[in-house]
């Protein structure tokens, strides 16, 4: 009989939920990431992480947001196409565990890293470098199991 992990999984907790991103596509026009963000805050959305690659007539905005939920459905009263995932983020605490290291324990695992950006916000005193590599789960499992502090959604929201 064939065993179904979402019901032996424990439903996750807003505190322990990994971290959900956001992806939106602005016209890559003056003042389309102000009105995004200026929307977001209007509905004390908080944005502890963006990324943005632009091309000439579309900017992709990856956001790290403390109310991810609320601006999803934000985003589909609005009509706004988005798209989300689960992304690490990971503290680079000690002198020995900077981005080399957080780097190298990713490679030894033989984990692509497909997009990586820091973050806005630091809620210890150390810098907070989020990352999304091909398989979420073991990425945060090796990180972790090296020492290194994955964070949660928890850690972030406030």
């Amino acid at each position: 009989m064939q065993s179904n992990s979402l019901q032996e999984t424990p439903a996750a907790t807003a505190k322990s939920s990994p971290i959900r991103q956001l992806s939106v596509f602005l016209p890559n026009r003056v003042g389309s990431l102000m009105a995004l963000v200026k929307l977001l805050q209007e509905h004390s959305i908080e944005v502890l992480g963006l990324s943005m690659q632009d091309t000439t007539e579309m900017t992709l905005v990856r956001l790290i947001l403390s109310d991810p939920e609320g601006a999803a459905m934000l985003f589909i009263e609005k009509g706004i196409p988005h798209t989300d995932c689960f992304i690490i983020v990971v503290e680079l605490s000690e002198s020995d565990r900077r981005l080399t290291e957080c780097l190298s324990v990713l490679l030894a695992a033989e984990l692509n890293i497909e997009f990586c950006y820091p973050l806005l916000v630091r809620p210890g005193l150390f810098p907070l470098f989020a990352l999304h590599c091909d398989d979420v789960d073991m990425g945060a499992e090796v990180l972790g199991g090296a020492g290194f502090k994955v964070l949660c959604q928890g850690d972030l929201s406030r």
